[in-house]
């Protein structure tokens, strides 16, 4: 199919005046999974009406093949004295990222925008993996669901997307109406997942230019509608997704997700560092898994000792919103795409969530009522 998409971009004109995408070699990769593709274009310096009309005429291409359902497209700006590399290049080894922003040395955050329809973004970060966010993040926008309120939830881990598993998501995204993809709607919420385009067991063998061109992508190419909250889940770490989320849109507020222990405590600390250097609020700080208690005999157990996420807060200067117990039940509610909030609402765990929830809501600015 890769063969068949390549002739079809060669339908489409050079924005810079002669030849065709192809043989200009302005298609740096062509990736197709089960009639998904996604293409990355490394193009010239264009206004946008130019590579909107260049981005037009490519999905028209493409999505004129046989066999193709649905298609992507990042764009990257080269530099204007290198003419790309041809398909199949590593991506990211020429040019440099395009997308929103100023030139280098400008204000890194002149391109900032907000979502049309969107009050309030809020990002849920952990900077070290294995802590539970995702776990948290899909609770706590249930959680607010349920309080009545509109809720997106944005999954911006590229390489390890788990939005999806955990509400039991199934449905490929369809085209929108006014942008290019709606996002699938489940359980009340509006849900965005590079792992809704991909098939299970796909790695993403992705450089950072490509991740930084899905964030963008999943901001501002997705139908989100009106909502109060966008739920952003954060892959781990500090790096190229965290930097486009600030860069692209106003954040509302950052929610840091932790253990007790001193790894993840650590960890935690550069997380909340990052945004406060990007200058976003910090909402506060959750402490996930932070004792256990004997299903059989009722004793409590501090597995990962108890209480550091809530020093760590403190000593930070940033609210405590809460702990979360580590309980069996809610990584099976998980698994089943059947998370606590919905499966058990009565249970410790997910009443544990509806509080967290509820002081978020009450710290956005004025406050969201159902």
């Amino acid at each position: 199919m890769k063969e068949a998409i390549l002739e079809a971009l060669r339908a489409v004109a050079d924005p810079a005046g002669e030849g065709d995408l192809v043989s200009r070699h302005r298609v740096n990769r062509v990736a197709v999974d089960d009639g998904m593709v996604t293409l990355d274009l490394m193009l010239p310096e264009l206004d946008a009406g130019t590579r909107r009309r260049v981005e037009d005429e490519a999905r028209r291409a493409v999505r004129a093949v046989e066999g193709v359902r649905e298609v992507m497209i990042m764009m990257r700006t080269a530099r204007p004295s290198a003419p790309d590399s041809g398909p199949g290049a590593t991506p990211g080894t020429r040019g440099r990222p395009g997308g929103p922003g100023p030139a280098p040395g400008g204000d890194p955050f002149a391109g900032q925008a907000p979502i049309e329809g969107v009050r309030h973004i809020v990002a849920v970060a952990s900077a070290k993996g294995g802590v539970g966010k995702s776990t948290v993040c899909v609770n706590l926008a249930l959680a607010m669901e349920r309080a009545g309120v509109r809720v997106g939830l944005m999954d911006a881990d590229v390489y390890g997307p788990s939005a999806h598993i955990l509400l039991g998501i199934t449905e490929r995204p369809r085209p929108g109406t006014h942008k290019e993809v709606a996002p699938v709607e489940s359980n009340g919420l509006r849900v965005m997942s590079l792992g809704l385009l991909t098939d299970r067991g796909t790695p993403v063998i992705w450089r950072g230019p490509i991740v930084m061109g899905v964030v963008q992508k999943f901001l501002r190419e997705v139908e989100w509608g009106e909502l109060d909250v966008l739920m952003i889940d954060m892959p781990p770490g500090t790096g190229d997704a965290q930097l486009t989320l600030v860069q692209t849109v106003p954040l509302s507020g950052a929610i840091i997700v932790t253990t007790p222990s001193e790894l993840a405590l650590v960890d935690a600390e550069k997380g909340l560092q990052m945004f406060r250097e990007v200058g976003a609020p910090i909402l506060g700080m959750i402490e996930n898994m932070s004792y256990f208690v004997c299903p059989h005999c009722g004793e409590r157990s501090d597995v990962f000792d108890h209480g550091g996420g809530r020093t760590t807060a403190e000593r930070m200067g940033v609210p405590f919103l809460g702990e979360l117990p580590l309980d069996p039940t809610v990584r099976a509610h998980g698994d089943a795409g059947r998370p606590v909030v919905l499966e058990a609402p009565g249970s410790a765990p997910a009443r544990a969530f509806g509080e967290i929830a509820a002081r978020v809501l009450e710290r956005l600015d004025g406050g969201i009522t159902g």
